[in-house]
């Protein structure tokens, strides 16, 4: 017993050694969405829905569902900052757009076990950002009455910046 406690550490410590040895090899290479296009994201998506006469909250989060920016408009419920928040989660978690899980799920289900974890949300409104092939982060909007409203005011703060992503 005694020895084999005395051999993990060095078997742990060999593993360590050859995994860093090939990660310091090669470094990963990826992009990030500048503060100020973020802000004007979710301002596009809010000022969109507004036009429309729906009180919206948009938010954008990176590729780990981190927030970069948040607008609560004018009148929105309390409850939209979650299902949006939630929405961009989902896609930028996931590497899809929210309506895009709601069409798999009818053929593929994703099963009980994804639905019970935290924050996913499978509701039309979370929309993925891309530079190239590589998701980036995510625009989310809730707070129109329905969910095809929602993802449409995101795809519009979506557009306001799409051609600046680099």
């Amino acid at each position: 017993m005694k020895g084999n406690i005395l051999y993990r550490p060095a078997a742990i410590a060999a593993v360590i050694c050859g995994l860093s040895g090939q990660a310091g090899a090669q470094a990963l290479t990826t992009h990030r969405i500048p503060a100020a296009l973020a802000l004007e994201a979710v301002a596009a998506a809010v000022e969109t829905c507004g036009k429309q006469g729906y009180a919206e909250t948009a938010i954008v989060v990176d590729t780990d569902g981190v927030t970069q920016a948040l607008l609560r408009g004018d009148w929105t419920g309390v409850h939209s900052i979650d299902s949006a928040t939630y929405k961009a989660y989902t896609s930028a978690t996931m590497k899809v757009d929210t309506s895009v899980l709601i069409e798999r799920e009818k053929t593929d289900p994703m099963g009980p076990g994804m639905a019970k974890l935290p924050r996913l949300l499978e509701a039309g409104g979370g929309v993925v950002i891309k530079v190239g092939d590589e998701v980036v982060g995510a625009i989310g909007a809730s707070g129109a009455p329905g969910s095809q409203l929602d993802e449409n005011c995101a795809k519009a703060g979506l557009a306001k910046i799409q051609d600046r992503l680099k």
